[in-house]
C-alpha cells in the first residue's frame, strides 16, 4: 500500500506549448508498470483550455467544479458541468477547458501505451473555442 498526503505532489503550471490560458494540475495517480493508469486533477481558468490532442487508449474527464467545455474534431462545442463524465476513444481528436467566464475543474484519467498517454497537436484557436460564444 501507498498513501500520497494531500500537498505531497506540487501543483504544475500547463506548459504553454500544451495550453492556453491559466491552467493548474496537479498530479493524483503516475501508476508503475505494469500498470498503465494516470491521473490529474486540471483547473481552468476561463477562457483556458488544451490544445488539440489524442490519446492511445482514450481520455476519461470527470467534471468536478465550474462549467466547461468539449469539442472533438468535426463535433460541435458541447458544454460540460460537475457530474458530467465524458470519454473520448483512443485516437480521437479533441479539446477541452473552461467556459468563456466560468472556471472548470475536471479528473482526467488516461492510460500509457508504450510510456505515452497523450500526442499533442496544434494549439484550437479562439475561433474554434468560439471566443465569442457564451
Amino acid at each position: 500500500m501507498e498513501i500520497r498526503k494531500i500537498g505531497s505532489q506540487p501543483s504544475g503550471k500547463g506548459p504553454a506549448d500544451y495550453f492556453t490560458g491559466t491552467v493548474r494540475i496537479d498530479p493524483l495517480i503516475e501508476a508503475s508498470d505494469p500498470a498503465r493508469v494516470a491521473a490529474a486533477s486540471v483547473t481552468f481558468e476561463p477562457r483556458a483550455r488544451t490544445a488539440w490532442h489524442t490519446h492511445p487508449l482514450g481520455q476519461t474527464l470527470i467534471v468536478t467544479a465550474g462549467k466547461g467545455r468539449a469539442q472533438r474534431w468535426g463535433g460541435p462545442i458541447e458544454e460540460i458541468s460537475p457530474g458530467d463524465v465524458v470519454w473520448f476513444p483512443p485516437g480521437e481528436k479533441h479539446w477541452h477547458g473552461a467556459s468563456p467566464t466560468t472556471a472548470m475543474t475536471h479528473t482526467a484519467i488516461q492510460e500509457r501505451l508504450d510510456g505515452k498517454a497523450v500526442e499533442w497537436l496544434e494549439k484550437v484557436s479562439d475561433e474554434q473555442y468560439g471566443e465569442n460564444e457564451q
